[in-house]
């Protein structure tokens, strides 16, 4: 098991997070991807952008970070060395995390990794791994659709016995 695995393994509250923004209105999309890219390497839990209109109307994005207090600063540097930002926002968030089991499940196209979404003991969430589902789709030459399908219905299955 990974450090990522043994931290997830069980539901839990992580009252230990941040979410740190900054609005950008003159960055380049290389920029931005190049940006995303650096923050999930330094170990950003979640990096997204949304649209947004800052003053006199003009076009930006908005940069959130979800990350452990302990990253904060790395994160920040990186935000400061690779955007047009001259400051930033953060504050604490707390996260419900389901507790998570990874099945491997015997597909018509091969096995697949299923990640298991556990609540107060019970599995409730089935989601088949894309790059898995994508390798057998094209090898099999089906739709992407049909393998995430037969993943989850097996995994579902074996749960469920």
């Amino acid at each position: 098991m990974n450090e990522f695995s043994a931290r997830h393994a069980q539901e839990h509250i992580d009252n230990e997070m941040v979410i740190i923004e900054v609005n950008l209105d003159d960055c380049s999309g290389e920029t931005l991807s190049y940006t995303m890219d650096r923050l999930f390497a330094a170990g950003a839990n979640d990096v997204y952008y949304t649209s947004i209109y800052m003053k006199k109307n003009r076009p930006a994005y908005k940069l959130s970070i979800l990350s452990d207090k302990a990253k904060q600063p790395l994160l920040e540097e990186i935000i400061f060395r690779e955007t047009s930002s001259f400051g930033l926002r953060y504050y604490p968030v707390s996260c419900h995390r389901l507790g998570r089991e990874f099945y491997r499940a015997e597909t018509a196209y091969g096995e697949v990794s299923v990640k298991i979404g556990i609540y107060q003991e019970a599995p409730i969430k089935f989601s088949p791994e894309y790059e898995d589902c994508k390798k057998a789709a094209e090898q099999h030459n089906v739709p992407l659709q049909n393998v995430y399908d037969d993943a989850k219905l097996v995994a579902m299955k074996h749960y469920k016995a």
